[in-house]
């Protein structure tokens, strides 16, 4: 990427991690924002409508084939375009809708731990060990911490809105899983473009059963502002960002993103909208954070190794 040419080589994964946290951290607060003009649905629909078109050209560009050929790959991109897309951000929208950004950001970074115990149940090769299993109950225990459910408070905005967000990492997560065994050799850019576009036209026709209008959209600068951040920023740049550090440095560390978005979700939050989380919701991340370490020890001790291991034969 020729955004990074000036960068020494050493420290281009470092920027790339730091930009696309930066990026999908702050989209959290950009939809807090954005969904006081437009209707969830149609907001999410929207954005990965234009942002799909964008990576659809993209893909022509860079891929060897943009078009699926088989059956699986039509699959792939079925179920990539449902769960991961339409799903994960419909209920995420509507979620935020109760819960502030960066609440949403910390509940949904237990999608990893979910991905984990998903592939545990459905793949045979990636049984949890007891530790993975301590590990996605410490994930459960990190959600229980933020919502801090009570028999009053049940049915209030924040269990709600929880609720919703939680699910949106459950269909994430499951999607992510279900995409694995299909045979399918369509290039990423190209599944993820495709993607896009199946999860806009699912949005759309979620949105017209849920009785959402254009004519309830308020064309605003700040909602003219919100949606082009999300569409062209965190959606078109950012998964530019994730080809490329996925390419440089593998699915580990790109997974270690979301652990970086809740942090930059609060701190955004703090600076845009003056919200300040309480204790319990850092304490909630930390107990997620620590869920995953202890599901992913084994990638993440390699991933140690293989950066000491640069870092040293850069070293002069």
């Amino acid at each position: 990427m020729t955004i990074l040419g000036t960068i020494p080589n050493e420290y281009r994964e470092a920027v790339l991690f730091s930009m696309l946290a930066l990026c999908w951290g702050s989209s959290f607060v950009a939809i807090e924002i954005g969904l006081e003009y437009v209707p969830p649905l149609l907001f999410a629909g929207f954005r990965y409508a234009i942002a799909g078109v964008i990576v659809f050209g993209y893909a022509a560009m860079v891929a060897d084939r943009i078009w699926p050929t088989s059956r699986g790959e039509w699959l792939a991109v079925t179920v990539a375009g449902v769960f991961v897309i339409a799903l994960y951000h419909g209920l995420l929208y509507l979620g935020e809708l109760y819960v502030p950004g960066a609440v949403a950001a910390t509940v949904a970074s237990t999608a990893p731990i979910l991905t984990a115990a998903f592939a545990g149940v459905l793949l045979p090769d990636e049984r949890l060990a007891p530790v993975g299993v301590v590990g996605f109950v410490l994930g459960l225990l990190g959600v229980i911490a933020i919502v801090q459910p009570s028999p009053s408070a049940l049915g209030g905005d924040v269990t709600v809105g929880a609720a919703l967000v939680f699910a949106s990492a459950i269909a994430f997560a499951l999607g992510s899983v279900l995409t694995r065994p299909i045979d399918s050799q369509l290039p990423l850019e190209s599944l993820q473009a495709w993607a896009m576009l199946v999860g806009a036209g699912v949005l759309f026709g979620w949105a017209g059963l849920r009785g959402e209008s254009v004519a309830a959209i308020e064309v605003t600068p700040m909602a003219l502002l919100t949606f082009a951040y999300l569409t062209l920023i965190s959606g078109v740049f950012a998964f530019f960002l994730y080809f490329e550090l996925l390419e440089r440095s593998g699915a580990t560390q790109v997974v270690l993103v979301g652990y970086a978005e809740p942090v930059v979700a609060m701190g955004v939050s703090w600076v845009a909208l003056g919200y300040v989380v309480d204790s319990v919701t850092v304490l909630g991340l930390l107990v997620i954070l620590v869920g995953f370490v202890l599901i992913k020890r084994n990638a993440l001790r390699a991933l140690l190794r293989s950066v000491l291991g640069t870092r040293s034969a850069t070293t002069p």
